[in-house]
Order: structure tokens, then sequence, then C-alpha cells
């Protein structure tokens, strides 16, 4: 098993121009961690030199070890190993990246997050920022993958690569680009040493309007073009959506939000404003009854685990270009007990809760045969569920009157183990409430949410 320096690597997180991200075991105490090592690109060795790049990535490491924010990444050490310099961080296996479903390809859809999560996701980010704008810091790269969400659902901003202190210039060659496509400021593209503290504040527009619509600004039809209202692309938005965002992301930074602080506090408003609609919404649109929906002719899903590569993922799952179901069941849940739920339609008895706390996949099967020892809801055949099996309780994302329909199962469980492997090192889950698929590794803590099969 390789080791850097006394970590030993379990897997890798991922990679960029200047470094790589590995999943690692710490000594003695046996902690997961994320270990971020000095690895660049040979072209951006060429354009920097080794002694620059050694001091930015020292700077970085500064930076996180000066800061002590619920929203920003610890980092809990610093090291060289055969000549790379390297730090650890905690390990959180989900980012927004994921969540919403961005790949290499940028200006591609992505997952729409339901208004409510949006609005969490991007109060604690704003929550961050400003304790780094207190600093002095700019971050320069505030973009979906860098938002690290974390098992309880908090957020931490992390990769402080291209960060700076404000008024602090850095000569590197004129051909150097900084941040990213589509979500850096396009002052920061022409003139990245002058930006300001409104350069995050456009990035941070950027996410929200892609988390709302779905879309990048302006690459709704995946070609460029004038940038849609979001209100126009997600119909629960109100125009007052419209007006916050397009001055969070203004071409101007004159017109942008002044601060992460004054941004946060009319998106406080719209949260308020928000939660006054959807309740009226519910009071004059009641949802059906349960006596009210049809049963559906049951089905049999697949209960035995196996092992399916990412490539073939999409065509056994039946799932649509952004991992969720390309069909959706109709369910028949009847509640036999505090503990337990049937579903008429598959023949399904699952657990009504959950797994008190996120928990790796190996413990999870721990979890499970506690469940039978003890006879949960006077069963003794709980297992882990197919991705077959969790699907079929998900349905498509919430609008209008979805909102108010109160979940049966318990909506802390939100990613959810299946018992279906995707490598060695990892498994697949499913986001339960934002309705997707995806693999993760097993040293992730997710929940755990039992079924039954009865004959």
């Amino acid at each position: 098993m390789k080791q850097i320096g006394r970590y030993r690597v379990c897997g890798i997180l991922g990679k960029g121009g200047m470094s790589k991200v590995y999943v690692v075991l710490l000594p003695v105490i046996d902690r997961i961690g994320a270990l971020k090592l000095l690895n660049p690109h040979p072209h951006l060795l060429e354009l920097l030199g080794e002694k620059t790049l050694r001091s930015l990535f020292i700077s970085e490491a500064r930076t996180l070890a000066g800061l002590r924010h619920p929203n920003i990444v610890d980092i809990l050490d610093f090291d060289e190993a055969d000549g790379k310099l390297f730090y650890v961080m905690d390990y959180y296996a989900n980012n927004l990246g994921v969540l919403i479903g961005e790949t290499y390809q940028s200006e591609k859809p992505s997952r729409i997050i339901r208004i409510d999560r949006a609005i969490h996701y991007a109060w604690l980010t704003l929550e961050g920022l400003s304790r780094l704008h207190h600093a002095g810091i700019i971050h320069r790269d505030i973009k979906p993958f860098n938002i690290l969400v974390t098992e309880d659902e908090g957020v931490k901003i992390s990769d402080f690569g291209l960060s700076k202190i404000r008024g602090e210039v850095f000569e590197g060659p004129p051909n150097l680009k900084v941040g990213s496509p589509y979500y850096a400021a396009p002052e920061q593209e022409a003139h990245p040493d002058a930006v300001d503290f409104s350069a995050d504040i456009y990035s941070m527009g950027v996410i929200m309007y892609r988390m709302l619509t779905g879309f990048l600004p302006g690459y709704s039809e995946n070609t460029p073009q004038q940038v849609p209202k979001p209100s126009r692309l997600n119909p629960d938005l109100a125009e007052d959506w419209d007006a916050f965002l397009m001055r969070a992301m203004a071409e101007n930074p004159l017109d942008r939000y002044p601060s992460a602080n004054i941004m946060l506090e009319d998106l406080n408003r719209l949260a308020a404003e928000w939660e006054v609609r959807r309740d009226r919404v519910c009071v004059l649109n009641p949802v059906p009854q349960e006596s009210q929906v049809k049963m559906s002719q049951k089905r049999t899903l697949r209960s035995e685990g196996c092992k399916i590569s990412i490539r073939n993922a999409p065509g056994v799952f039946g799932l649509d270009p952004l991992w969720r179901p390309q069909s959706y069941p109709l369910n028949n849940f009847v509640m036999e007990n505090e503990s337990t739920i049937r579903d008429l339609a598959t023949g399904l008895i699952w657990q009504k809760g959950g797994g008190e706390y996120p928990i790796p996949w190996r413990q999870a099967l721990d979890y499970i045969a506690s469940l039978n020892q003890n006879r949960l809801g006077g069963y003794n055949c709980w297992r882990l569920p197919t991705i077959d099996e969790l699907m079929s309780l998900l349905t498509p994302m919430p609008q209008g009157t979805d909102f108010c329909i109160k979940p049966i199962f318990d909506p802390k469980c939100r990613w959810l183990w299946s018992i279906d492997r995707c490598t060695f090192t990892s498994a697949w889950y499913v986001s339960f409430d934002l309705g997707f698929v995806f693999h993760q590794e097993i040293n992730a803590r997710f929940y755990v949410k039992s079924v039954c099969s009865i004959p």
C-alpha cells in the first residue's frame, strides 16, 4: 500500500493543475483524512518554477491554519515526503459539484437543487466568505467543487491555492489564468491581481444561479446567449430572485453586493418570502390524501447486491445523463408500526427511520446485523438495499404543490448506502432528497435505511 510520509493512501479524491488529493489513513488512530500533495502539471511547473509553486503551497496552508470557522476547512498537519510538500485536512466525501452533477463539460445542464437546500448551502458559504473577507482574503476560485458538504449538511470552503491577501500582488506570467471558467469574475480573467472581494461575490452568484436553474448563466441551450432571468427557468422562483442573482453577477464590480454580509441579508429576506409563498400555496392547494392515491401493480425488484462499473451503471440502473431515474414508480405505502413501512407496490418492508448517524459502508453491514439481532419491527430479514430498491423510493424534484407533501420517511437520512459495489474501494448510494444515484469511497459516511423482503 502506498505511503505519503506517515500516512497510508486509501484512494485518490481528485487532481488539478497544482496538486493531487488523496484519501489517507491517519496512523495509530485510524482516522480517515484528505491529503493534498503538491504535484504540479509540467506546464505549470515550467510557467512558474518549483520555488514559486512551493511558496504558493505553503502560503495556502498558512492561510488555512490561520482561520478557524465552521464553514472553512481545517488543516490538521503539514509536512514533506520525498521532496514533495503536503498537508492533511478532514475528509468530506461530497461537494456541491457532485450534488448538482457538474462534469468537466461545465456548460452542460446540471441537476437543480430544491430551493430550501440551495438557500441552506448558499447561506453557509456566504458565512464562510464573510470570515475570509474579514481577514482580508480573496478566495478567487469559489466554484461547486470547492464547496465541501459535510455529513450533517454543513459546508466547508476549500482549496485556497489561488487566494490572495487584499492589495497583494503576485508577479506571474501574463498568460497564467487564475480561477475557473464560468465562475471567475470578468475582471479576474483580465487582471487577476486587481480583483477585490466582489470577485468572490460574482462566483457565489453563478453558483446560486446554477443550483436554482440547472444552467450556467447564458448557457441554457448549451450555447452562449443573453442571461435568462432565473424565474423564467424555475417557475418556483419569484421575480425578486432575478434582481438578487443579477446583482450578484453584475459585470461591473461596483454594481454587485459590496459584501457577503449584505448579500446574506437579502438572501435571508428572500428565504422568508419563499417560505410564506410556499405555505400559502399549500393552504390553497392541499395535496391528495393517501386514500386518493391509486395502487400500482406489484413489481419485483433486484434484491441481490452486485458490482457495477461507472460505465455500465446508467444502463443497468436506468438513469438519465444526470444520474436520475428515467422513470418513477407509483408507490403505495402503508404504515405497519412506528418502526416499519410496507410498500404494497413492491412488497418491500422499509425501516421508517434509519441509522441515527452517518457511517462508513462496512459499518453499515454491522448495523444491519444488529437490526436482525434485535428483530426491528418483529422482523429478522433486514438487509442493505440494492440501488434498484432505493430508486423505488425516489420522486421527481419537487415543484409547486410538491413542496407541501410531508415526507413519510425520516428526512434526516439524505444520503443512503446501497449493497451494490462500484469498485473494490467504492459503493453506490442514493441522494434521497436530491433524487440521484452516484458512487463514493466506502470510507465516506452516509446513512443506512434497511429493507426486508417477505415472500
